[in-house]
């Protein structure tokens, strides 16, 4: 192939050089507006959506006019909702191993029970979600199994894939769902668009049902809005920690730590080709979850980094968590904005009426079930976890984070430290839900033994966060020391 021809600066072939940038620079774009609506119009100010939900909602209905007035052409259509699915995918993936390169460093001690059942609460919530989902669909299955467009009995699972997860992983299983043939017939026409609209429901409902709840609250005075002591000045070490790479190195420090990142992704990417070797199932699986891989590599060069320090070989700090936050969030923010920009509307015409149920019973349970166990294992500072666990677990961490930040501007309840530290076992929690997505989606049978799986983890992981009501145990004397130093510091704050 003569390669002078790929670089022919003619309007014919500007696809090869500029397709790519011209994605991005659509998403950026996008992102730039939906800030500026979000700064300039009140009822999006008040409501804490987030400026990239905006901005993919802005690109999306931009598409549809461009589709609709032939500014665009089908094919032409076809290929962005590609590449805006494909940078949603990655997004996540990158996202993840930057939020796990950062150090960790907790102000206050926190009792392990309470990271405990912070992570537990996530694997209730993800369980409960993934129950009410195959709960929807397996009954609308029964019902129009013999009809010419039965519903798929496991797409329920896009519930807990889009409220818990978000858009990246909701987009993966929609198109692995899409993909699945059952007696050499398509059971599923998602094509992504599915999974990213549930996720974009999950978007609204965590800012304007989170925002609600303040509110409300507020007004029963049983929420205190602190002052935000820390708006203005901004300690140094937010910025650089102690003994950091300098920034004036024949390389810069923000190169150092995309480098990083791509070299976590890209050992995340050599997982997945390994588990392809292995098998097409292996195969399958493993590429739908490119962000516990990115986890993975990325823990593994924080330890391999953190030896060669011990050992004399590494003098400098490499990591920059103020720098991860910013790749993190921008991987992030492009994330939710390529994500709602590629939802196809006629898809989502195809599965309205399942859409709007699971979403209204996926609402409904997730704030009742969380708003239970916040008050039942948080007290003191329930109000600060709820917003935070239910903003996290129907947007993203982001959307509890900026709940959170509403009622406790300058973190002094333990909610933010335990919802970071409570990561860890909530994977733990939520792993068996992942393990099973590949094999619930095989057959109507395999669907039902998951949902009983998940029926079954539901239940002890509740048992386990009620379990002084129903066995009447007391906590230790250990613990009930540790609730009583939260709550009263909570107070005090």
């Amino acid at each position: 192939m003569n390669l002078i021809y790929a670089w022919d600066f003619s309007l014919t072939n500007y696809e090869s050089v500029w397709r790519v940038l011209v994605v991005i620079g659509l998403l950026l774009i996008a992102l730039f507006v939906g800030n500026v609506l979000r700064n300039s119009v009140p009822f999006f100010r008040k409501s804490l959506i987030p400026s990239a939900l905006i901005g993919g909602l802005v690109l999306l209905i931009g598409m549809i006019v461009f589709k609709a007035t032939g500014v665009i052409g089908e094919e032409v259509n076809e290929r962005l909702q590609q590449s805006m699915q494909i940078i949603t995918y990655h997004g996540l993936g990158i996202g993840f191993a930057a939020m796990t390169l950062k150090t960790m460093k907790t102000k206050n001690k926190t009792a392990n029970s309470k990271v405990v059942e912070n992570g537990a609460l996530t694997g209730g919530t993800y369980m409960l979600q993934a129950c009410v989902g195959l709960l929807v669909t397996v009954l609308a299955f029964l019902f129009t199994r013999n009809s010419d467009n039965p519903t798929y009995f496991t797409s329920g699972l896009l519930l807990p894939l889009g409220f818990g997860q978000g858009p990246g992983n909701a987009l993966t299983w929609d198109v692995n769902f899409t993909n699945i043939r059952i007696n050499d017939a398509q059971v599923f026409f998602g094509n992504g668009s599915v999974g990213l609209t549930i996720a974009s429901i999950g978007f609204i409902v965590a800012s304007l049902f989170g925002v609600l709840y303040i509110n409300i609250m507020k007004r029963k005075g049983k929420i205190i809005l602190q002052e935000n002591t820390d708006a203005e000045a901004k300690e140094v070490t937010m910025f650089e920690s102690p003994n950091e790479i300098p920034d004036n190195e024949s390389v810069d420090k923000f190169s150092i730590q995309l480098s990083l990142v791509f070299i976590a992704y890209a050992l995340a990417f050599g997982i997945m080709v390994i588990f392809s070797l292995i098998s097409d199932f292996t195969g399958s699986i493993a590429w739908g979850f490119n962000f516990i891989w990115g986890v993975i590599t990325a823990n593994l060069i924080k330890l391999s980094l953190k030896g060669l320090k011990k050992a004399g070989v590494v003098k400098r700090e490499y990591i920059n968590n103020y720098q991860m936050d910013r790749i993190s969030g921008f991987a992030f923010d492009i994330m939710i904005v390529a994500g709602v920009g590629a939802i196809e509307i006629k898809y989502v015409q195809m599965y309205l009426v399942p859409i709007i149920i699971l979403s209204v019973l996926g609402t409904i349970t997730t704030f009742v079930y969380i708003k239970l166990v916040c008050d039942h294992c948080f007290k003191g500072y329930e109000h600060e976890m709820f917003v935070t666990n239910f903003g996290a677990l129907t947007g993203t961490a982001s959307n509890g984070m900026i709940l959170l930040k509403e009622i406790d501007p300058n973190f002094k309840t333990p909610a933010s430290n335990l919802y970071v530290l409570s990561q860890l076992p909530a994977i733990i929690f939520v792993a068996p839900l992942l393990l099973l997505l590949g094999f619930a989606s095989k057959s109507f049978t395999n669907t039902l033994i998951a949902f009983g799986i998940f029926f079954v983890l539901f239940a002890g992981y509740t048992i386990y966060l009620f379990r002084t009501v129903f066995f009447k145990k007391r906590y230790s004397s250990k613990e009930a020391t540790n609730i009583e130093s939260t709550t009263t510091s909570s107070n005090k704050a």
